[in-house]
């Protein structure tokens, strides 16, 4: 089970590096990582588990912010609409992406980011990934093709910049020309004028 104190910090070489391709056929020790990864995410929106086990939440986490030099990471977050993105993903590939950019409001935050940081991170207004989903309950590789916009694809676009070396708190602003904001917020008070 990955806990806070398995998860490096930003400064350290393995989040600064490319990972590796991940060899196929998965061994065993790639499957458990991922099981892994994906469970640290499901538990860390436990409250239960949150506080026995002093887990900071999360919705996505990759290979290298555990030590682990490889192409893999899971997420596990719901859209607005309700819709689960559950996924432990291997050697994905970003095979589009929009012109149009957007920003999360308020800005990401990372579990391998201790400090608090300000401004914005441009991502990919709509983003299209291509990846294996190791699925732990037939214990198949799955092939599957992600079309993801919104806050969605922030969160996929987030981990991937992982898998590449790259930290959010790299490529901070504190405005982004001609981008917008992934969602907006409604003021409550004009929330009845709607």
């Amino acid at each position: 089970m990955i806990l806070m104190k398995n998860i490096i910090r930003e400064g350290h070489k393995t989040l600064e590096t490319v990972a590796k391709d991940v060899k196929l056929p998965l061994s065993s020790a790639d499957k458990k990582l991922l099981v892994d990864l994906l469970t640290y995410v499901k538990n860390s929106q436990d409250n239960q588990m949150v506080e026995k086990y002093g887990l900071r939440p999360a919705v996505g986490i990759a290979a290298p912010q555990v030590n682990v030099s490889k192409r893999m990471f899971a997420c596990h977050v719901q859209d607005f609409d309700g819709t689960l993105y559950s996924y432990a993903l291997v050697n994905p590939v970003m095979t589009k992406k929009s012109l149009e950019l957007i920003y999360l409001p308020g800005g990401e935050g990372c579990l391998s980011v201790d400090r608090e940081t300000e401004g914005i991170t441009p991502r990919y207004k709509s983003v299209t990934f291509e990846a294996l989903h190791y699925d732990q309950a037939s214990d198949q590789l799955i092939p599957v093709k992600l079309e993801l916009e919104g806050y969605i694809g922030i969160v996929f676009q987030h981990e991937f910049d992982h898998i590449n070396g790259i930290m959010f708190t790299t490529k901070l602003f504190d405005t982004i020309p001609n981008a917008k904001p992934a969602f907006e917020f409604i003021d409550e008070d004009e929330e009845d004028t709607l």
